[in-house]
């Protein structure tokens, strides 16, 4: 029995001893090729067997397993690793793993340089969005007035528009869901803005750049202002606005099943209340009134595709005089009527698992019937010697169509291709008759044919760059060009990178000075951007320096009996300077403000402009602090803005019959605005409320600051006066209401 004994212990030590010699030891080291990775898991496939690397990236485990087995390592953020390897149960095998990041949208690079972005999609990078637009106290409710808060904008108050560093406000294009808007911009008269024409809360995304844009979108020389619509509503609603000046209202359906939604809204306005307590420098007969309404309806079509329908229409008529600069002691007389009307069509879908659809149309029929002339001091019409150039009437009917298609295809990650092409189409009839009855009839036809491609490459989270190029040709200079763009954005930190930018952009010349007697070309801005940016979820802080040549820039002269017609592209000139942006959600409970800050130093030599010199919209500092505050105990938000511009220049150019020449120039005062606004919100708290109401008081330049945007002269050059805006102050109450949806929480979202 103890021989028996002896000899099973030993067969089973035997055993054992040979399971333990028969293991094999894998071991090695996990990298990102520069850093040791440590918490990676490495496992057989199959098996049990498997380690986690430690701090220092080493891994060590054994296995009894023999054969053809799969290697795989994983962690958070990177690509899974996968190798064969053969197990004979001898020894040990090295094997050190290289783990590749992978691109994830949440923790890549944003390639941002030159451009301001708010949207659902990049909500850590979102700048403005809706709610931020009409709270901002200095806006008015007006998007671009809003981003005027923005660095890179000016402080022009004169005239409508975007004029963007250094740029004319012709240099902005403005497109929805893609497509190009013409007519933005609420009809105007002579040194007096007009509005933007749509609601803020049209748009759930706003990407506002000053410069180096993508070429997806063309024919702007400095800046393009892209927004995005709405999709479907939340639910169904209904809501109406009161104020002393107008009355609004509309109603949105959603379907049951959520796929379908329909609706529509009806605004009138008439500044006549508001005139009445806050005079204006322009004396009314007809006061300004506004009607408009839009219709719409959106369709899912896939759980990614959406139809959207959009349309718009518009009447606006008024009639002014102002005392005349040219005769003293008599009346000039501006009238409009303007109607306006703009479709928008577009198509969003996914094709397959790989490949996305983007097809959008739009149409904009704008008419103007503009008459001038003056009068005496008892409004009667007079014909003065010398001066019956000032009695006119002009008719304009403009129709524009624009159609973009996009197709997208993505890569690995975020990489993705698009390409595509558009057409623009305009045609523009007007018809002038002077003062003796003589009419003058003319017509302007353009388009635009382009094709683009561009590619997103994100080589890592780290590092990823936009290559694209654009081609366009253009009937009415009937020229071709090809304008590369390319930016490239690498990550510093968690929160911090670092963009570049480079892009040529091409422009036809402006319609406002067409035709022309000569043959002309495209007009060319070449755009070099380097930014810095910091954000997190409450605080944005973001740098830029850039440089922009300008090449073939219009010249103006007299042609065809006419001044101010393009004669040539041999224009000039340049933009160069830095800018700074600080927003902060945290620092003071309940408070978000920002600050922005601008340097412009430009220079160009257009239109009749005797040299290169500094045009009159630019101002070499700006500036803007925008502050909002809630308390919630007093249902109350308190927002202020304060906006500040240095003196611009201003000029009296005249000809001699040779040459063009200064006969007066200077600067024009500081630029000051303070303004406020008070909105009590009495829905804010109560649970499951299914209406809304905000009652507003608005008091724009609330310190009644003398505002100086320029100089005008009179015909003969003896005479100047300030352009100063028609009232120093305006005070805006208004009351809205929102029916079976509760849209306090969007009113306070961005102040927690």
């Amino acid at each position: 029995m103890r021989t028996l004994a002896k000899t099973l212990f030993l067969t089973l030590f035997t055993g054992i001893s040979g399971l333990v010699w028969a293991q094999t030891t894998i071991t090695g080291k996990v990298t990102d090729k520069k850093n040791p990775l440590p918490l990676v898991s490495i496992v057989l496939k199959d098996t049990y067997d498997g380690a986690t690397s430690d701090s220092s990236g080493n891994y060590s485990f054994r296995t009894s397993e023999k054969g053809e087995y799969l290697l795989i390592a994983t962690s958070v953020g990177y690509r899974p690793f996968e190798q064969k390897i053969t197990l004979d149960g001898k020894g040990t095998l090295t094997i050190d793993i290289v783990l590749k990041e992978e691109v994830t949208e949440l923790s890549a690079v944003v390639i941002s340089a030159g451009t301001f972005e708010a949207s659902d999609r990049k909500r850590a990078a979102a700048v403005l969005d809706p709610i931020d637009i009409v709270t901002t106290a200095s806006a008015n409710g007006d998007i671009t007035g809003a981003l005027k808060t923005l660095p890179g904008a000016q402080q022009v108050g004169e005239t409508e528009g975007l004029f963007v560093r250094g740029g004319t406000a012709g240099e902005t294009k403005i497109f929805i869901d893609g497509t190009l808007v013409n007519n933005f911009f609420q009809g105007s008269a002579p040194n007096i803005a007009g509005y933007g024409r749509f609601s803020p809360f049209l748009f759930k995304g706003t990407v506002f750049s000053t410069g180096g844009y993508s070429a997806l979108y063309g024919q702007a020389l400095s800046s393009a202002l892209v927004l995005e619509s709405i999709d479907l509503p939340e639910r169904t609603s209904a809501s109406l606005g009161l104020s002393v000046i107008g009355v609004n209202g509309g109603y949105q359906a959603l379907s049951k099943n959520k796929k379908f939604s329909w609706g529509g809204a009806y605004s009138y306005m008439n500044l006549a209340p508001a005139f009445a307590i806050i005079k204006q420098k322009q004396d009314y007969a007809r006061m300004p009134e506004i009607q408009n309404g839009d219709i719409n309806f959106r369709i899912k079509t896939s759980a990614k595709g959406m139809i959207k329908y959009y349309a718009y229409f518009a009447r606006n008529r008024f009639d002014f005089t102002v005392n005349s600069i040219d005769s003293p002691g008599y009346l000039d007389r501006f009238a409009l009527k303007n109607f306006n009307m703009y479709h928008n069509l577009s198509w969003k879908e996914s094709i397959g698992k790989m490949w996305k659809l983007n097809m959008g149309f739009s149409y904009t029929n704008n008419a103007d019937d503009i008459r001038s002339g003056m009068k005496d001091g008892n409004k009667n019409d007079v014909l003065l010697n010398g001066l019956e150039f000032k009695k006119f009437d002009l008719d304009l009917d403009a129709n524009y169509f624009n159609a973009k298609l996009v197709f997208e295809r993505r890569l690995r990650g975020l990489s993705a291709i698009r390409f595509g092409g558009e057409y623009n189409y305009s045609d523009e009839k007007s018809l002038f008759t002077i003062y003796n009855g003589q009419k003058f009839p003319d017509r302007l036809r353009e388009n635009v044919k382009s094709v683009f491609a561009e590619s997103d490459i994100y080589i890592t989270n780290a590092l990823a760059a936009k290559i694209g190029t654009r081609f366009e040709q253009s009937s009415l200079p009937d020229k071709t060009n090809i304008a590369p763009r390319l930016s490239l954005a690498y990550k510093l930190s968690k929160r911090s990178q670092a963009s570049l930018a480079y892009g040529i952009f091409y422009q036809n010349p402006e319609r406002r000075y067409l035709p022309s007697p000569n043959e002309l070309d495209f007009m060319k801005a070449t755009h070099y951007i380097a930014q810095y940016m910091t954000v997190s979820s409450v605080r944005t802080f973001r740098a830029e320096i850039f440089y922009k040549k300008y090449d073939g820039l219009i010249k103006t002269g007299f042609a065809g009996g006419r001044e101010g017609v393009a004669v040539n592209n041999n224009g000039f000139g340049d933009a160069k300077g830095f800018e700074f942006f600080w927003r902060d959600k945290k620092t003071i409970k309940n408070v978000d403000y920002w600050i922005s800050y601008s340097f412009l130093d430009t220079k160009r030599d257009f239109l009749n402009f005797p040299g290169a010199i500094t045009p009159n919209f630019a101002a070499k500092h700006t500036a803007s602090f925008v502050v909002k505050k809630f308390v919630q105990t007093w249902k109350m938000q308190f927002n202020g803005a304060y906006n500040y511009a240095s003196g611009r220049p201003y000029y009296d150019i005249r000809f001699d019959g040779t040459k063009y020449y200064f006969a007066d120039r200077g600067m024009v005062q500081d630029y000051h605005n303070v303004s406020v606004a008070f909105n009590y919100l009495p829905s804010i708290g109560k649970q499951n409320s299914k209406n809304f109401a905000v009652y507003v008081l608005s008091i724009s330049n609330a310190l009644n600051i003398k505002q100086v945007y320029g100089y005008q002269y009179s015909y003969n050059g003896l005479r100047k006066e300030q352009i100063v805006p028609p009232s120093r102050v305006f005070v805006y109450i208004g009351a809205f209401f929102s029916f079976g949806i509760d849209r306090s929480q969007d009113a306070i979202d961005r102040l927690f």
